[in-house]
């Protein structure tokens, strides 16, 4: 049997794909250090791959750079690519969140009829002999700036796609550390896998066939347009809560 080294593409984990590869050529991220490869990918996907929904969590790397944003899971697919195609052990820990951590950035009709769990991911990177959680990527610092300013007084948050007691200075930087931004939202651990791929194969989101057709071609939308309207600065507060950005150019 081969011996798994963590850094084996798989069907989702498409890092020889060539959109992929003239990112890091472009970057030039294979002459840094290991610090400073891990530092590249993960400030990359954090920022300039800006938080939202895709159509499904198992699409390839590929298809999120191509969308140009994601959530946890799609995001953390491409992180976990980018950081494979830099020689970089990584994995992902398999996991779920309560739905109350997605309130606000959920319009309530889409929330009343959502799992109670939502299923999350983060990935572990194996860095100076241990391995580190990487989850501060998921929110990118443009979006969780506006939350900073609108729910910052009160530091502690679970909504808006974050779970944080220290919403003023989350740990979200790379330092060598573990990273967080959902962290208090979890409420199931599945363990570790070596693939996203191995990951989808025995976890799948709790929708039915309609709720799921309808989550690809209609809420996502909705939801992607609640997202840009706080990025470009309205409050959270002033989102009516059945609000699904009518007239707003969606993701």
């Amino acid at each position: 049997m081969q011996k798994l080294t963590h850094t084996e593409p798989s069907p989702l984990l498409d890092y020889q794909a060539p959109a992929i590869q003239t990112l890091i050529a472009a970057r030039d991220w294979c002459d840094l250090s290991e610090y400073e490869r891990i530092g590249a990918a993960y400030d990359y996907v954090r920022n300039e791959v800006l938080f939202g929904y895709n159509k499904a969590d198992n699409i390839p790397a590929s298809e999120v750079l191509a969308d140009g944003y994601g959530q946890c899971n799609t995001k953390g697919t491409l992180l976990m690519a980018l950081l494979r195609a830099l020689s970089v052990p990584c994995r992902v820990r398999g996991l779920s969140i309560h739905k109350a951590l997605q309130r606000g950035v959920i319009p309530e009709l889409i929330y009343r009829i959502a799992p109670a769990s939502i299923l999350h991911s983060w990935v572990e990177v194996y860095h100076s002999g241990r391995w580190i959680n990487l989850e501060g990527f998921i929110l990118d610092q443009s979006y969780l700036g506006q939350l900073q300013k609108t729910f910052g007084n009160d530091n502690s948050l679970c909504g808006y796609g974050v779970g944080t007691d220290q919403l003023n200075a989350p740990d979200v930087d790379w330092c060598g550390q573990d990273t967080y931004i959902q962290r208090t939202g979890v409420n199931q651990d599945f363990g570790v896998f070596e693939t996203p791929d191995e990951f989808y194969a025995g976890h799948q989101q709790d929708f039915s066939a309609w709720k799921n057709m309808l989550y690809k071609t209609v809420f996502r939308h909705w939801i992607n347009a609640r997202v840009r309207r706080i990025r470009k600065g309205y409050s959270p507060h002033s989102l009516p809560p059945h609000s699904h950005g009518a007239g707003i150019q969606v993701q």
